[in-house]
């Protein structure tokens, strides 16, 4: 299962960034996004993960990296990013994750929705 996120106006980088700082410290999800899907960072590589995150000012620990970026990724679709779900998430996991995803977001001031499918 998988909540999708699409953002409306700038900066949507930052609010992309932004959203990938918030995955790093939620271990009951894994993510794609739209940055992701054009860079060149190899998936399976450990090493490029902790990069590509360090280049954001994350530090993924080692034993999240091969579990931090999805390997379904190319079914983002219309949206801007996601976060996949390891087990089906309760009311309260989504609920959560609407609370989290609102205070990383309100900063920067752009709309978005979530949808969880």
């Amino acid at each position: 299962m998988k909540t999708y996120v699409k953002i409306y106006g700038p900066p949507l980088l930052g609010a992309i960034k932004a959203l990938e700082k918030l995955s790093v410290d939620m271990p009951q999800v894994c993510i794609y996004d739209t940055v992701i899907a054009s860079s060149d960072v190899e998936t399976n590589d450990m090493e490029g993960i902790i990069h590509y995150f360090a280049s954001v000012g994350s530090e993924v620990p080692r034993e999240r990296c091969d579990k931090i970026v999805s390997k379904s990724g190319e079914s983002l679709g219309e949206y801007d990013f996601f976060f996949e779900w390891f087990k089906k998430p309760t009311m309260k996991d989504i609920n959560d994750l609407i609370e989290k995803v609102d205070e990383t977001l309100e900063p920067l001031g752009v709309r978005y929705t979530l949808t969880t499918k």
